[in-house]
């Protein structure tokens, strides 16, 4: 792993907080600067907090170790210890569902992938939950999960969808593996990698096959004050929801469609609808559980094959070589992985081509960007 300290990485992208500062109302405009500055504190205690961590403890094998905190409302990290390993519920629901989300993570890495926690060492799994006041976001922050309470009139508790902590939580696995540059195709490549895995959370929670699971990201966190059904939508990215404040979700499902921007480190939030629908052709056509097969491939892909540059065509390259390695050399998995990027536009075997490295500055810096920009730069 890589020692530099990556910028954050938020569920909620700026194209979304840009809207809400130009469509939102009062009240959902302070929200979004409030995070934001909120966000802005919390990276700078990141940044020491990591330089700080010299001392590991060994964990065992298989051995869960989960801590949740409660901010408050403030910004003290990690906070007041609400729930440590092996203790009961706790009467304070997000506290529960940090401590259930996060086992359920682990449980799949460890159960399917014999991966000891996010550095496949055991690290200990730590959760804030109640950060700041009405804080829009949640994000693991290279050593825990941060959790806002949402403002209740566009975001629920940001908790409350399994697959939003599968997500932020899988920034962590591939922080300790490939170290996926957070710009353009790469970052897209980390942002659809922690979707991919943060659906197979909830679909192995709910027991549901490929076929049945509806691909959403964090149905549960729009209030019914939104016209949406999600984030995202992994099975017809662009349609996750069409709103008045949130704006209409911009997802692209095919190259021909790819987005060239210099918002979102290179539309990151944006272009990882092209992988993350390829994902989902692989996995139906696998058929099944999707953890199993189509899961393992970019598990061990992403491992063993990805580094911190890998693009599209890169990453088509490789998962289709991986499911050769572990299914067979024309095995019906590695013809869903080639149908899978031939509905996206992408052919397997292809040279890759150069991408640009823009230098990354997260969710955190372009979302303050944009909006101080629509606020005359205060």
């Amino acid at each position: 792993m890589n020692n530099h300290i990556d910028p954050l990485q938020c569920i909620i992208p700026p194209h979304m907080l840009k809207n809400i500062a130009e469509k939102g109302s009062d009240a959902q405009k302070r929200a979004a600067l409030a995070s934001l500055s909120a966000s802005a504190r919390i990276r700078e205690q990141r940044t020491a907090f990591i330089r700080a961590m010299v001392i590991k403890v060994p964990a065992a094998i298989g051995v869960k170790h989960r801590s949740v905190y409660t901010a408050n409302n403030g910004t003290y990290l990690p906070g007041v210890l609400m729930r440590d390993e092996g203790a009961p519920p706790s009467a304070d629901v997000a506290v529960n569902e940090a401590y259930d989300g996060s086992g359920a993570t682990y449980d799949l890495y460890m159960d399917i992938y014999q991966r000891n926690s996010l550095d496949g060492n055991g690290l200990r799994l730590n959760s804030t939950v109640h950060y700041d006041k009405n804080y829009d976001n949640a994000f693991w922050n290279g050593q825990q999960m941060v959790y806002g309470d949402g403002d209740g009139q566009l975001f629920n508790r940001f908790t409350i969808s399994i697959d939003v902590i599968g997500h932020e939580l899988t920034h962590g696995v591939t922080q300790y593996t490939s170290n996926l540059d957070y710009n353009n195709q790469p970052g897209a490549l980390n942002e659809s990698f922690s979707d991919i895995f943060g659906s197979l959370v909830k679909q192995r929670k709910l027991g549901q096959t490929a076929d049945q699971a509806d691909w959403l990201i964090g149905a549960e966190l729009l209030t019914m004050n939104v016209r949406g059904v999600a984030l995202r939508s992994m099975k017809a990215p662009g349609t996750a929801y069409n709103d008045p404040v949130l704006g209409k979700d911009p997802q692209p499902a095919h190259m021909k469609d790819y987005v060239t921007t210099l918002e979102d480190n290179g539309g990151v939030h944006i272009n990882s609808g092209i992988p993350n629908h390829a994902f989902y052709v692989m996995a139906v056509e696998m058929g099944g559980f999707a953890w199993e097969k189509a899961g393992r491939i970019w598990y061990v892909a992403a491992r063993d094959k990805f580094n911190s540059g890998t693009n599209f065509q890169s990453a088509a390259n490789l998962t289709h070589q991986a499911a050769g390695e572990l299914y067979g050399a024309g095995s019906l998995e590695q013809m869903a992985v080639a149908k899978g990027w031939s509905e996206v536009g992408i052919t397997v075997g292809a040279q890759p081509e150069p991408q640009p490295q823009p230098q990354p500055n997260g969710c955190l810096a372009a979302s303050i960007a944009a909006l101080r920009a629509l606020f005359g730069g205060k």
